[in-house]
Order: structure tokens, then sequence, then C-alpha cells
């Protein structure tokens, strides 16, 4: 079900401030790319049981390159810290196609685009998108300091439209409410940052229409509780597997000597995603839209599980 992984080259690699880097992606033999749009993101594979999700920043236009943004986390488990570390140009690494959970509406009504430090990745790809659609829109960027305000140039070059707000020199921290306020009625409003931002701006939104409120946080979900058991039965065999309150459908497949495919093992790069025969999943993917997620086709048997006591894959 998964798309075909990519294999691309680091041509390029920007040191924006002390904990961010920008790096270009591109192809081998100079193909066009696969296609994207503006918020999508992709599946790095960074090493062994080691995948993250990048969003894409560069214009959705652009076929011959893919750019992403990654801040350094003190807290790092091995992915940013691998990135600002290790990658260097000419290195090779492979990736998952461009998904999109974070989409741009279709609609000629103004957008506001809400950046908190490096979740304004996904919002400058959206800024080139609108700008190039000539569609109005504002985008606010905020960081606590001027030093750890990355990617000055590519803002500044979107023009008027684009406000910084650092938190040092304005006194504070962004008043999402106040500022919000200013925003037309029927406009689109996205956000994407901390946890801390997003909780500001879903509070002050809390009043507009929820078909106009946009948000993407740029950590990964927090791990869910782990449910209650159930079963699976695999299409093609007939034999039906156990999966225990604490394991995965994916760890119970293979403890069962299923034969599987899997690489990140947190619903973000796809390759575990299997077709639904019967039963209702429970998603807990990163990757599949809220969409897809409803149309019950597929599931990430990584991290998702079941709502249903007998789940039926083809498998």
């Amino acid at each position: 079900m998964h798309d075909p992984r990519l294999t691309l080259r680091v041509t390029a690699v920007f040191w924006e401030t002390e904990t961010v880097k920008r790096f270009e992606l591109r192809p081998l033999d100079g193909t066009p790319l696969p296609p994207f749009t503006a918020g999508a993101h992709l599946g790095v594979e960074l090493g062994p049981n080691l995948f993250r999700s990048y969003s894409l920043m560069n214009s959705p236009r652009e076929r011959h390159r893919y750019e992403i943004g990654v801040s350094l986390d003190r807290n790092s488990q091995g992915g940013s810290r691998y990135c600002h570390e290790r990658l260097r140009p000419g290195d090779l690494l492979t990736l998952s196609p461009p998904r999109n959970t974070f989409p741009l509406a279709a609609s000629e009504a103004p957008a506001l685009l809400i950046g908190g430090g490096i979740g304004v990745t996904p919002l400058i790809s959206m800024a080139h998108a609108l700008s190039e659609a000539k569609k109005p829109f504002r985008l606010v960027h905020a960081v606590r300091s001027r030093a750890e305000a990355p990617f000055s140039e590519i803002l500044a070059e979107l023009g008027e439209t684009v406000t910084l707000h650092v938190d040092e020199e304005c006194g504070g921290v962004l008043p999402l409410a106040n500022f919000l306020a200013t925003a037309a009625s029927g406009s689109h409003l996205y956000c994407c940052g901390p946890q801390p931002m997003l909780d500001a701006f879903i509070a002050a939104t809390a009043d507009r229409p929820t078909n106009t409120v946009h948000t993407e946080s740029f950590a990964l979900p927090e791990t869910a509780s782990p449910g209650a058991g159930f079963t699976v039965e695999l299409a093609r065999s007939g034999r039906t597997v156990a999966v225990a309150p604490d394991q995965s459908i994916l760890a119970a497949l293979q403890a069962a000597g299923v034969p599987t495919t899997s690489s990140c093992r947190q619903g973000i790069c796809g390759l575990c995603e299997t077709v639904i025969v019967t039963g209702e999943a429970e998603h807990r993917d990163s990757l599949l839209t809220p969409d897809e997620q409803a149309a019950n086709r597929t599931m990430m048997i990584c991290c998702s599980r079941s709502r249903s006591d007998h789940l039926v894959l083809d498998l």
C-alpha cells in the first residue's frame, strides 16, 4: 500500500541559526521529484529505527528539489542531532514521498499564518503558494530572540506580508487573542508551533468556524494508552493472530512469524500501511489525513489499533 521510497542527495546545508539548519535535497539523476502541496511533510530515514517527519518549506512549484528545516532539540532522541552533527552535502537519504495532513484550504478568503520557531517551515511553503496564486495572506513568525529567528532571508523575500515578533523586543509572547481579533471574518487561520502556542491559538479561535481553523504540531504525538486486546484475521490465509493490550499489530504479527514491512514504528513513514477488509481502526498515525482516517480503508499497523474486537486485514 505504501508509496515507493525515494533516495535523494543532500546538495546543500545552510546554517540558519546556532540551532537551526536548512537542508536542500535533490534527485540523483535530475528527474522531477514527486509533486507536493503546501503544508506537506517528508518522512526521512536517518538510521535503523530512526525515522523522522519534516515539513517541506520550499515552493510547491519546485520539482527539482525539496527543502526542510531542522531545529536541534536539546532533548533529541537522535533525529535532530543526527541531522545537525552528521548530515553533510553529498550524503544520501531515504525518504517516503510527501504527504499532507496540514493542507491549505481551497478558498479565496484571506489567510493568516502563525508560526512559532521552527514551526514556521510549513507556513513558508504556504506563503509561497499563496503569493504565487496572488491570494491575500499574512504570515507572523514568533521567536524568543532575534538570534533564534531562522529563514530571515527567505521570509524577507516574501515582502511586507511577513511580520517577525521577537519576544525579547516586544515585551513578551505574541498576544494571540488580540492579534487574531484583527483577522477578517471568514479568514482561514493556520498555526504551527510549540504546544503552548497551539493551546493559546485554539482557545483564541474557539468562536471561529471549525473549518477555518487549522493547526499542526511539530512534535511527535504523545503515546496513547494501550487499550484493550483484540484479534486480527489475515484475509489471504484465514489465519488469526491475537494482539495484546500492550502490543502493536505489527509486533504481534512479527511474533507470529508473519512477514511484514516497517521502518519508523511511529506512524510517520507509511511502509506498514495495510488495507482494512472489515473492522474499525483506531488511528494513531501522523500520516493519514483526517479524511483518510475517517474513510477507514487503510491503517498503519505499527501504531494504530482496533476499535472492534476483530479486525480483518488484507495480509
